[in-house]
């Protein structure tokens, strides 16, 4: 679902997809919408209609998807096959404007698209970062391993094992404040195993902490410039926040159900949500005095 970012009214629902929607990605202009499903596809979409620019039929589930920082031209794909692939959104509109009897619902196969590191992965990735360096991406998989790929080279240039299953790896909202964890470049956040880890820099390559936990934790989202960060539990469903640089808990939200596998903050920081295997979206304040239908002062 596309849904307006300042009130969170429902614009409009993507309907084709078969399976489950593991990710879905914006492009840097919100104008080219792509979603990763458990029906062996990524699916592209224009957000000014709501119709299927292309479907991407692949061999396997796909769970990740990423769009460059500043482009909606190329798109990144990986999953259970355990093959990066990138395309070029433009070739394959030009094979669909010249071939439209061939290429029915604009329906392409994987192989249009180029394989970054055949045979490297040993596991599912699970997750495509797409760094500010646009030559620089960043995979997460279950072979317990996060890679820094130089796309130029197609080789990878550096490599982070994990404890653990890995729950999350996400960029954090950043607003460019030089005084901040990342120094105004956004904050790779991985969550795996019972481990936090934290990565900056222009290529998010620079390790700058990990905090290791007492719990298996199944995502993470830190918010650089109140230096904090939230954990969401994998077997307790509680989602606990953590001063960054005195690795003190500070206080603790329990209301889920299941896994919290994903959590964000909100742009002004004054709200986080959570997002559960139980089925709900939970917003928490966090911010003192009163805020919408919040009026508590903590």
């Amino acid at each position: 679902m596309l849904r307006d970012g300042i009130t969170g009214d429902w614009i409009g629902t993507f309907f084709k997809h078969k399976g489950a929607v593991y990710q879905a990605r914006l492009s840097s202009d919100a104008g080219t919408a792509a979603t990763a499903s458990a029906d062996f596809t990524a699916r592209v979409w224009d957000t000014h209609t709501g119709e299927e620019t292309f479907a991407i039929q692949h061999n396997h589930i796909v769970r990740a998807v990423a769009f460059p920082p500043f482009s909606s031209a190329l798109l990144a794909t990986g999953g259970m096959e355990k093959k990066l692939r990138l395309f070029d959104l433009s070739d394959l509109k030009s094979k669909a404007d010249l071939s439209p009897t061939t290429t029915e619902n604009n329906l392409f196969t994987a192989d249009q698209g180029f394989e970054i590191g055949a045979g490297i992965h040993k596991g599912t990735i699970k997750a495509i970062v797409w760094t500010n360096d646009p030559n620089t991406l960043v995979t997460a998989a279950d072979d317990k391993m996060i890679r820094w790929w130089d796309l130029r080279t197609r080789k990878v240039v550096q490599e982070q094992p994990v404890q653990g299953e890995i729950g999350s790896c996400e960029f954090t909202n950043s607003k460019g404040d030089p005084s901040d964890i990342g120094k105004g470049d956004p904050v790779l956040t991985i969550a795996a195993g019972k481990a936090v880890y934290f990565f900056g820099g222009p290529d998010a390559r620079t390790h700058l902490k990990t905090i290791n936990l007492p719990y298996e934790v199944a995502s993470a989202a830190l918010h650089p410039s109140q230096r904090k960060f939230i954990t969401g539990g994998m077997k307790d469903t509680w989602a606990k926040v953590y001063n960054y640089d005195t690795e003190e808990e500070i206080d603790v939200h329990k209301g889920h159900h299941g896994p919290i596998w994903s959590i964000s903050f909100s742009p002004d920081g004054k709200l986080y949500a959570t997002g559960s295997e139980d089925g709900t979206i939970k917003m928490w304040k966090n911010c003192e005095g009163p805020y919408g239908l919040w009026r508590a002062d903590q």
